[in-house]
């Protein structure tokens, strides 16, 4: 009998849970292959502590090659370029063609320069994502020459993180700007969460625009006002769209692009695709693009995605209509969302900072 393949298409938070699983429960008669352009996954909830100083960088990444070995996966150093839903193939930036009988997809999203707002483009300013290239660079330009006018693009919980943790890591010395776009700062979080975070950044001195980016250079970022805001580090925090091989790969897509899933985590045009995180649409229940929801669905992408091998029906997944929301101010402060609910203060940083080691203790980082 033809062992049936398992291609993991990416090793995000979700589909660490995948390979934990398989660690534990590895089916007979099931070749496994893990497919990433990054033999580390850095975990997007300590990146700001990171940068303001509180974590190394090893506290922050998961190496990747440990887990797949200890599943018996293949790993596969390579990227996505294009996919075939019609053939059961990946065609991959290093030129080569896999088949699978089971896809599971955990890539994460891009950014799209196009989205800075009004004419924007990225004018050859380095997007925050692939996150992995954005903190070697960081890692750099610390050690190298730290910068005094920061300029950060993107008023989500991305950007107001990263704001407040450039504030910390480089002083009073240094301006730090925000440039929220239209939509205003934390505009998907309740308004608690927002007063407290315009706050925040009015204590540390973060100046907070709501205007839309028209022009982003190294040097300066151009507002549709006509404003410029010198620096000489941007940080693009703008909002992710889903990865250009998605069109024309046969899978259904949603509105926004994303691979349409229903609430099983499966492609609603292609059952033997599975696919969690921000790169993934649910048709049923659109879920925020959060960190938290991703991690959330590990458990169930790994459990249908064994069970789909096995020739047993999936299960829905009934993600939680409200999640616990903690945004870091720079300092070992934090703030907490329930809900409408919304309390700061160091205990919340506390808080934070055990259930972050806690994930990362799971996946084998000290």
């Amino acid at each position: 009998m033809t062992a049936q393949r398992l291609v993991l298409l990416g090793g995000g938070h979700a589909q660490l849970a995948v390979l934990q699983r398989l660690a534990r429960q590895r089916p007979a008669g099931v070749d496994v292959l893990l497919v990433t352009p990054a033999l580390r996954q850095v975990y997007s909830g300590m990146l700001p502590g990171w940068l303001a100083g509180h974590y190394t960088e090893a506290q922050c990444v998961v190496a990747l090659a440990p887990l797949a070995e200890a599943a018996g996966v293949v790993l596969r150093q390579a990227a996505a370029v294009g996919l075939d839903a019609a053939a059961r193939t990946v065609r991959l930036d290093d030129g080569g063609v896999i088949g699978y009988d089971v896809l599971s997809v955990n890539t994460g999203p891009v950014q799209d320069p196009a989205r800075l707002g009004g004419e924007g483009h990225g004018g050859g300013v380095p997007m925050l994502r692939p996150i992995e290239d954005w903190l070697a660079r960081t890692t750099r330009r610390l050690a190298e020459m730290p910068p005094r006018r920061v300029v950060v693009v993107g008023g989500g919980a991305a950007g107001f993180e990263l704001a407040l943790a450039w504030r910390h890591r480089l002083g009073a010395v240094a301006e730090v700007a925000i440039i929220t776009g239209a939509s205003g700062l934390l505009s998907n979080y309740p308004a608690a969460v927002r007063r407290l975070g315009a706050r925040a950044l009015a204590e540390r001195g973060v100046r907070c625009t709501v205007s839309a980016a028209r022009e982003v250079a190294l040097n300066a970022v151009v507002t549709v006002d006509g404003r410029i805001w010198a620096a000489d580090e941007v940080v693009l925090a703008t909002g992710t769209v889903a990865p250009g091989w998605l069109r024309g790969s046969g899978l259904m897509l949603a509105a926004d692009g994303g691979l349409a899933t229903r609430p099983t985590l499966q492609s609603v045009s292609h059952p033997e695709v599975f696919a969690a995180g921000d790169v993934a649409s649910r048709v049923d229940r659109p879920l925020p693009r959060s960190g938290v929801y991703a991690v959330r669905a590990g458990a169930a992408l790994a459990d249908n995605v064994l069970r789909r091998l096995a020739g047993q029906p999936p299960v829905a997944w009934d993600a939680p209509v409200r999640t616990l929301n903690l945004l870091s101010l720079g300092e070992r402060s934090a703030i907490a969302s329930w809900g409408p609910l919304a309390v700061q203060g160091r205990w919340v940083w506390r808080w934070k900072d055990r259930i972050d080691r806690r994930f990362m203790f799971r996946h084998g980082t000290t």
